[in-house]
């Protein structure tokens, strides 16, 4: 499970403070009494921070006041009410670019602008390879932040293949690696793998080789600018910035991740189906710091904050590259956006109480870092379709990453080459109208059926399941992949869900643990599941699609014109990528990553 989200740099406080929480009496003449609360734990730990420079993407802003604000945003998710009108940042202009007004007023002119430069660069640069010429619109700097990805070195392979990073290009950014990696579910059992989610890749390191590739291909960086309005006509989106500066493009993507205006605008004040809180931080004076785990579980449900919401914590912890005894901790945990769902701040005070305990360590040995925490939300009907012509999500925006998975970094590279492809077809054919926009981001049976994991992982007070029930499946769950070894596995461990290894995986659970079933019923609830079951008979249908059917198909697609020849090839990569097939790990790939030198 990659990440990107909200950190903050620290540096020790002056202050000692003994207690967690106390209060200060004053007595002002002539005043009643008034009573102050002095600050929380993370407030104290995080106001000692020396505020830097913000960048782009998720996690690109510091403070205490930053978290705040984030909390501030996530109680008005959580509260947000049907119906309510978005601002309207897209608006459909009559007639044509060319013979309005507004041609004089314009900047420049590209065929694709990317608005969203942390992991548009990615698609920037890739379709400046194709020769495109390409603009990146940035709020902040494109620079990425000093919090690490952690990934598997398969997956950064992808981006060699779609030819934007060299095998030299991915050393340089690894920063450290790191085996074998656990999964583990309180004390009913673990297992170890290797060479999963084993990289931590420093985002500083990447992006700025990607930053340098993309404006040697001539591709254009605006930093600094934020999105004012985009106006589509008939022959071109036109970008206006808050700064005042016009730009033109035949095709806007949005990458600008979870909270884009332009998403926002076409999902209204619609509440997500899931949320994943992350809070975490990286600390220095680990004194065992060689293994990773990928998802780890200590303890069963318990309550959070002023006990009105219950958490199932998850924990997923790596060495950093920043020292040998550093170490990246984030604990998450997954919801349903409620008035009562927990906080942020709430879920960082548990994590100073149970880090510790988790990492067998004592919090005032290790030297705090950085504090990471942010929201996820991911909403069922994802991929999201293009809404509009001329403007096509991307990355975070899109909705392609796994509702299990925070951070679209690893769904990025899987997708990337697919995209790439597809959108310089379309721009070359001209189809750049939603219906066939909306090709890109097809439905998938796999990311769908993902939807009955994040459930069964959600703790719900009204479910009636024991408080162990969410750990005591998982562990059924991954003691029946190790069993059917590596191909069923490995493609779960890196969000890519398969008809085959599924069925194997839930055939196993249910002659081995029978009596989980009810629990489980209950847990996820008969109209998700029945749901769920669609979407795992289209699976199949997919996978049987992508392997019968598709060969018979694709030799006779250089037969067909322009416009079918583009949506053929998009519905066979909608088979493919939908059935998880996409996923492969061959021989020479495995040589080649033995020999990589980190």
């Amino acid at each position: 499970m990659e990440m990107g989200v909200m950190q903050v740099q620290f540096q020790p406080h002056p202050l000692k403070f003994k207690h967690p929480f106390v209060y200060k009496i004053e007595r002002p003449k002539n005043r009643c009494f008034q009573a102050k609360a002095v600050s929380s734990r993370t407030q104290r730990i995080m106001e000692g921070i020396s505020v830097g420079g913000e960048v782009g993407g998720a996690g690109g802003v510091y403070s205490y006041e930053a978290l705040k604000r984030l909390d501030n945003l996530w109680s008005t998710i959580c509260s947000a009410q049907t119906g309510q009108e978005a601002k309207q940042v897209v608006t459909n202009a009559p007639g044509l670019f060319t013979q309005s007004d507004m041609t004089n007023k314009q900047v420049d002119r590209f065929d694709v602008l990317v608005c969203g430069g942390t992991l548009g660069i990615f698609i920037a640069t890739a379709l400046s390879l194709k020769g495109l010429r390409v603009g990146v619109v940035e709020r902040n700097l494109l620079k990425g932040r000093e919090q690490e990805w952690n990934i598997s070195r398969k997956e950064l392979l992808e981006l060699v293949e779609v030819g934007i990073l060299t095998e030299d290009d991915i050393e340089q950014a690894t920063t450290s690696v790191f085996n074998p990696n656990r999964c583990g579910f309180e004390s009913k059992g673990e297992i170890w793998v290797s060479d999963i989610l084993n990289l931590g890749v420093s985002p500083a390191k990447l992006i700025d080789i990607m930053r340098e590739r993309f404006t040697s291909l001539g591709g254009v960086i605006f930093e600094g600018c934020s999105v004012s309005s985009i106006s589509v006509y008939q022959d071109t989106a036109v970008l206006k910035l808050m700064e005042g500066k016009i730009l033109s493009a035949s095709l806007i993507i949005d990458a600008m991740g979870n909270f884009s205006p332009v998403l926002k605008q076409i999902r209204g004040n619609r509440k997500p189906d899931g949320v994943c809180l992350v809070v975490g931080s990286c600390c220095r004076g680990f004194k065992e710091n060689s293994t990773s785990d990928v998802i780890f579980s200590s303890a069963e449900v318990k309550p959070v904050g002023n006990g009105n919401s219950q958490a199932q914590y998850f924990w997923e912890a790596f060495p950093a590259g920043s020292g040998a005894l550093d170490r990246t901790t984030y604990m998450f945990t997954y919801v349903e956006p409620q008035p009562s769902s927990p906080k942020l701040e709430e879920l960082l005070e548990d994590y100073w109480d149970l880090m510790p305990k988790y990492q067998e360590v004592c919090l005032d040995d290790l030297e705090i870092l950085r504090v990471i925490y942010g929201i996820f939300p991911t909403f069922r009907d994802s991929p999201l379709p293009a809404a509009f012509n001329r403007i096509l999500q991307f990355g975070d925006a899109s909705g392609i990453q796994s509702p299990v998975s925070f951070g679209g970094f690893g769904s990025l590279t899987r997708h990337l080459g697919r995209l790439s492809n597809g959108i310089h077809e379309a721009i070359s054919g001209n189809l750049l109208d939603s219906d066939n926009l909306s090709l890109l981001n097809p439905y998938m049976p796999n990311l769908s059926a993902s939807w009955l994991f994040q459930r069964a992982m959600s703790a719900r007070k009204d479910a009636g399941v024991p408080p162990d029930f969410i750990n005591d499946l998982l562990n059924a769950n991954f003691q029946s992949m190790q069993r059917l070894g590596d191909p069923v596995l490995r493609p779960f461990l890196q969000d890519v869900i398969q008809f085959g290894p599924l069925v194997k995986t839930l055939g196993l659970v249910m002659l081995t643990k029978p009596q989980i079933l009810p629990s489980i019923f209950k847990q996820v609830g008969f109209p998700v599941l029945i749901e769920w079951l669609g979407h795992f008979s289209l699976l199949g249908s997919y996978t049987f699609l992508s392997i019968y059917i598709d060969p018979l198909i694709r030799p006779l697609i250089d037969t067909f014109s322009t416009a079918e020849k583009y949506k053929w090839k998009r519905q066979l990569e909608a088979w493919k990528y939908g059935a998880g097939l996409d996923y492969k790990f061959t021989h020479n790939q495995e040589i080649s990553l033995k020999n990589m030198h980190l």
